[in-house]
């Protein structure tokens, strides 16, 4: 089979089947494993699917089903690990902060853990990842608990939100597309939309795989956020489009310093 025709047939199999593991591949095109991981990761780079651990996932695929956080924690986590980093940069001693829920927020908190700060969340993971830290005061908002993200949600996280200001917000979402940025539930949009109102300088945080992309739910406008940092593996025609709604600023990943 030439290398053209199972790339084709690689990216039919992965959009059939929403997400499908190295081995199925390897049984059902009867190819080498390395072949099959070499071929994945073209894909990925051109945008025809998404590189997960162990396999793919169809681009198409977070409008029928939410990843699990365990499988966003192994999606773009170079990428994500830049972001949070050159995130890191802009919250300064004597800040008030609230950070969402999300993988990428998750590597912010474990940068934070040095600065003289007070950090309000509604996730779970966020805030075991700063407990270890005694800098930083840290209030955790309570409410319904949402086991795919780690997130607390819902009336009680909505009313103790609404009674809060934060000098900084930072959020992060699964698409954006033009001005309208996307999330798997409605109710945690909900509660992040409250949490950027509530804050004088709106952070968003997104890797490359998350442009044109939509969700489920539209919770917030790009024209109203102030920065969105995402990563220099992002191409020149998005960076363009998207400048246009907001202030956009790179991330530089170890693959692109060594370019």
């Amino acid at each position: 089979m030439l290398k053209k025709e199972r790339l084709l047939i690689l990216t039919e199999i992965v959009n059939q089947e929403g997400i499908i593991t190295v081995a199925d591949i390897v049984k059902q095109l009867n190819v080498s494993d390395m072949t099959v991981r070499r071929d994945l990761d073209e894909l990925d780079k051109a945008g025809k699917i998404l590189r997960i651990h162990g396999g793919a996932q169809s681009i198409s695929y977070a409008l029928d089903q939410e990843l699990s956080h365990t499988e966003k924690q192994e999606v773009q986590k170079e990428e994500k690990k830049a972001i949070a980093k050159l995130a890191a940069s802009y919250v300064e001693d004597g800040d008030t902060i609230f950070l969402g829920p999300g993988t990428t927020i998750e590597i912010l908190a474990s940068y934070l853990g040095g600065k003289k700060i007070r950090i309000i969340t509604n996730s779970y993971p966020v805030f075991e990842n700063l407990r270890q830290y005694d800098t930083a005061d840290i209030i955790m908002i309570g409410g319904d608990y949402r086991k795919n993200t780690g997130a607390f949600f819902g009336p009680i996280a909505n009313d103790n939100l609404k009674k809060l200001k934060f000098s900084k917000c930072f959020i992060s979402a699964n698409g954006i597309h033009n001005e309208a940025i996307s999330t798997y539930s409605m109710a945690e949009g909900e509660t992040q939309n409250i949490a950027l109102n509530n804050s004088r300088t709106k952070y968003l945080l997104a890797d490359n795989k998350k442009f044109n992309r939509d969700d489920f739910y539209n919770f917030y406008n790009l024209h109203d956020i102030d920065h969105l940092v995402t990563d220099d593996h992002i191409s020149a025609d998005l960076v363009t489009h998207y400048s246009q709604y907001v202030t956009l600023t790179q991330a530089q990943t170890e693959e692109g310093a060594n370019l």
